[in-house]
């Protein structure tokens, strides 16, 4: 339980798609000028990434890493098919896409009109497909975990893009300098944000380093009572000296 929890809380706030990354910019600097089309388009990204990374985890734990087709017998169990992940990754990925994007046409035209071309080149965002291949580098072990880290990843890029849709819509009645309007602007906030994320990077660390403090202590003890031993050793033989 304790590792679902870290889990979830470092995807979205420590390494965050966007802040720590700098995946999926593209559909973040242009559909970020309303919130209500942001929050759209942010769903999209959390559905998305929530179903592709548990398929994608299963793909990569049965078919493509290496003897993952032992279950089939041991004549496969040396098959390597690795060179196939981007392949089967983005197929999987824009089968989903067009699946949200017929469901958005349907049940919400104006949503679907208003994030026009960029709800289909979500099958092309680098936080998608970055979502699943991070799951593969990082060794995530089992399906829940994969599940997690997928939903909390499109959690911290829903975050991202809600959160920059908001400051936009209140810089318009803003004095921004000429020369920074735009993505001026856009981008020099998008680099306070990151700094302000960089921060929780202590969050699931500062118990492990109060932990560590009293063996420090112990070991300074140590040498001390190290170094004090000569010392005193040095006195009993002057002592014994004086005496003669």
């Amino acid at each position: 339980m304790l590792e679902h929890i870290e889990l979830f809380f470092k995807s979205i706030f420590i390494d965050n798609m966007v802040f720590a990354t700098f995946l999926g910019m593209c559909s973040y600097l242009a559909v970020s000028k309303k919130v209500s089309t942001a929050v759209g388009l942010g769903a999209a990204v959390i559905f998305v990434l929530a179903v592709t990374v548990p398929i994608n985890w299963l793909l990569d734990q049965y078919i493509l890493r290496d003897g993952a087709l032992a279950w089939l017998g041991p004549e496969y169990a040396d098959y390597d098919l690795s060179f196939l992940s981007f392949i089967l990754f983005i197929a999987t990925i824009a089968t989903m896409v067009q699946l949200v994007e017929i469901v958005v046409e349907k049940f919400s035209p104006s949503l679907y009109n208003s994030l026009g071309i960029f709800l289909p080149l979500i099958a092309v965002n680098c936080a998608i497909l970055g979502g699943s291949l991070f799951m593969q580098s990082r060794d995530i072990q089992t399906l829940g975990l994969a599940f997690n880290y997928g939903i909390s990843s499109g959690i911290g890029w829903f975050l991202a893009i809600l959160a920059i849709a908001a400051i936009r819509e209140k810089i318009r009645y803003s004095n921004v300098p000429a020369p920074l309007r735009g993505l001026g602007i856009t981008f020099i906030i998008t680099g306070l944000m990151a700094i302000g994320f960089m921060s929780f990077g202590g969050m699931l660390t500062g118990g492990d380093e109060e932990e560590a403090a009293p063996a420090t202590e112990a070991a300074q003890i140590e040498l001390q009572e190290e170094n004090m031993q000569p010392v005193a050793m040095i006195e009993v033989e002057i002592a014994n000296e004086k005496e003669n």
